[in-house]
């Protein structure tokens, strides 16, 4: 089948085919005895964020690949890989994941006409090759796109080969984030060594902390609003995914659900698995994460930049509210405020481990200045 270029795209997809693509994806990352009741939540909500319609996909009937292609035959090459990393996104939240659902997801992104490197991630996982796996994932969606440019907005002297390597210390990166906390209430700058502070976060350029690229999203769970807890993370990592323009910004949230769903991924920075709760099992995530990708959405199609080039340094005197309006973030709908998305100074955005390093942290600091 032969599909458009570009040129669509700002269809709005209409009830019948939102059903149709809903269909297709629920037959493709159906494992043998059904969905799972977490799949079934999950796709319904980013159904409902990205469409606004309500789908329930426990009750669907089939759609064969074929079918679905010809549902999206006037659909460009950027559309048809969302949808196969929705589906994608189905079938990593599977442990174990069945072989025969990642062959079958990989059938249909045949079928649509898209190479999509997570597809061939999640066939390894099925495999059971998870080193493998990260390997590719590492590589497709971190690797391959770094590049000295990407240094720029970091601020940092130290050369990187790998955005996730833990960096040398850097005091003048250092002396730079700890400036921020003499800029004026409500700016960026301050809210983010108020956050640091509060959780005794090391800040970037000492021994130990995060990369200066990795400390980029912490700017973003500011902007966002997201929390710091594993859920935040998970938030937030799914709004900076999103908001990419390069479908490979799906890495970070298949790095997320690797650590902290499946297990699927051990370690990677500063972050280390942690399966002992099903995080998108908690009440309110299946709803949450997708809020996150549709408000990354808005800012992909508003702003239209990788999050991660942006040079927070020079922005950080500005007041947040100012920002989120020029990086086009819309807000949490009502629904996930509902049930319970903290933002990053709500109490239930930080974690108690968190809660106590930060006390530790500011025990210190009152001694030192006694």
């Amino acid at each position: 089948m032969t599909f458009p270029v570009a040129g669509v795209d700002e269809r709005i997809a209409g009830p019948d085919e939102v059903l149709q693509v809903a269909r297709g994806i629920a037959t493709a990352v159906a494992p043998a005895s059904g969905l799972t009741d977490v799949q079934a939540s999950l796709l319904q909500a980013v159904t409902k964020a990205m469409t606004g319609y309500e789908i329930d996909y426990s009750q669907l009937d089939g759609l064969g690949s074929d079918e679905l292609a010809l549902v999206l035959c006037e659909r460009d090459h950027p559309y048809r890989q969302r949808i196969v990393q929705h589906m994608v996104l189905g079938e990593l939240v599977l442990t174990p994941l069945p072989e025969d659902v990642a062959e079958r997801v990989s059938g249909y992104a045949d079928a649509l006409g898209v190479d999509d490197d997570f597809v061939q991630v999640a066939r390894k996982y099925s495999r059971g090759a998870l080193g493998l796996a990260w390997v590719d994932l590492r590589r497709s969606g971190f690797l391959d796109r770094w590049d000295d440019d990407r240094l720029v907005p970091l601020h940092t002297a130290s050369s990187m080969a790998d955005p996730w390597d833990e960096a040398p210390p850097d005091p003048a990166l250092e002396a730079r984030w700890r400036a921020f906390a003499e800029l004026p209430t409500a700016t960026l700058g301050r809210a983010v060594m108020e956050m640091y502070r509060a959780r005794g976060f090391q800040l970037p350029g000492t021994r130990g902390a995060a990369s200066a690229y990795l400390a980029q999203h912490d700017f973003v769970h500011v902007l966002a609003d997201y929390g710091t807890t594993l859920e935040g993370e998970l938030e937030v990592f799914a709004f900076v995914g999103r908001a990419d323009p390069d479908p490979k910004g799906f890495a970070w949230l298949a790095t997320m659900v690797g650590l902290f769903e499946t297990g699927y991924i051990s370690v990677q920075g500063p972050f280390a698995v942690d399966v002992r709760e099903r995080h998108l099992r908690t009440p309110g995530m299946p709803a949450r994460v997708p809020d996150a990708l549709r408000r990354g959405k808005s800012v992909c199609e508003r702003f239209g930049r990788d999050l991660f080039t942006v040079d927070f340094h020079a922005i950080a005197h500005r007041s947040v509210a100012e920002l989120r309006e020029e990086l086009h973030i819309p807000p949490k709908s009502d629904e996930v405020l509902e049930l319970g998305s903290p933002g990053v100074f709500d109490p239930g955005g930080i974690s108690e481990r968190q809660r106590l390093a930060g006390s530790r942290t500011e025990a210190s600091d009152r001694v030192a200045s006694a």
